[in-house]
């Protein structure tokens, strides 16, 4: 079975429902592309640094509308589905979530988020991460059809232990859902995604944010896709919609047979 992998481009907002809306749009075009994967950004349904807005829309992993409203859409389209991230609450905590979804509308395994995005950048914009959610602390790797999925989401990219930890656990596909800021991603993001590729010899999805949001907050943007040797397979620039690329998964295991670089225990 071929895999092939879409990546949606979003500019998501503080309205749930209308994210929601959003996604299934593209994700319904993505499909009659031929998409049996499907990836989406971090902060898919609900894009905020305001702590009483997050602890009023956040969504209970159980019981989340969106996230149920994804899982029936995956099931009704027999695909993968990865939404990349959204705020999840459990208990008094809210965790910066990935979720993977089998075509059956299952939930396969989840990531939190561990490093979190505390940063005072030169243009004035600052960012506490760490004051609003509460980090993870488990590497995931999980098995599709396509091979090993190692799961990351946007501030990782700046952590490459990280990312061999996940090839330390067989992952040959990455995935990096991310809300890069204009100001960092003009600078970092191409090379950063790039790179990841490159030093593990794996493909790596990175949907993203983009535009100009509700808060005033601008996000980068170029969203790729990215094969093992470093080549951009995919890109869209600076507007909302989905890449497609067809990968072969050989791409990745070639390359660390010529360059045995990644030393497996």
């Amino acid at each position: 079975m071929k895999l092939n992998a879409a990546c949606l481009q979003l500019t998501s907002n503080d309205q749930p429902l209308e994210n929601l809306e959003q996604v299934l749009r593209f994700s319904e075009q993505a499909v009659q592309s031929g998409a049996n994967f499907i990836l989406t950004p971090e902060n898919t349904f609900l894009f905020t640094m305001d702590k009483k807005t997050l602890n009023e829309k956040s969504e209970h992993f159980e019981n989340g509308d969106c996230i149920n409203h994804i899982r029936k859409f995956v099931k009704s389209k027999k695909i993968w589905f990865l939404i990349g991230s959204t705020p999840v609450q459990e208990g008094k905590n809210i965790f910066n979530r990935s979720i993977l979804l089998n075509p059956n509308g299952e939930v396969v395994s989840t990531y939190d988020k561990i490093h979190m995005f505390d940063v005072d950048l030169p243009n004035g914009e600052t960012y506490r991460e760490s004051a609003k959610f509460k980090p993870g602390n488990k590497i995931v790797v999980t098995k599709i059809p396509w091979g090993n999925l190692g799961l990351s989401i946007c501030y990782d990219l700046r952590f490459p232990n990280h990312y061999r930890e996940l090839v330390k656990k067989r992952a040959d596909l990455i995935t990096a859902p991310s809300a890069f800021t204009k100001h960092t991603g003009e600078r970092h993001w191409h090379v950063l995604i790039r790179s990841r590729a490159i030093e593990n010899f794996s493909y790596v999805f990175a949907p993203a944010q983009t535009g100009l949001h509700y808060n005033k907050r601008e996000t980068y943007g170029h969203t790729m896709i990215v094969s093992p040797d470093g080549y951009i397979l995919s890109e869209i620039k600076n507007k909302t919609g989905f890449i497609i690329s067809e990968i072969d998964t050989d791409v990745g295991k070639k390359l660390r047979s010529e360059i045995p670089s990644i030393k497996f225990d």
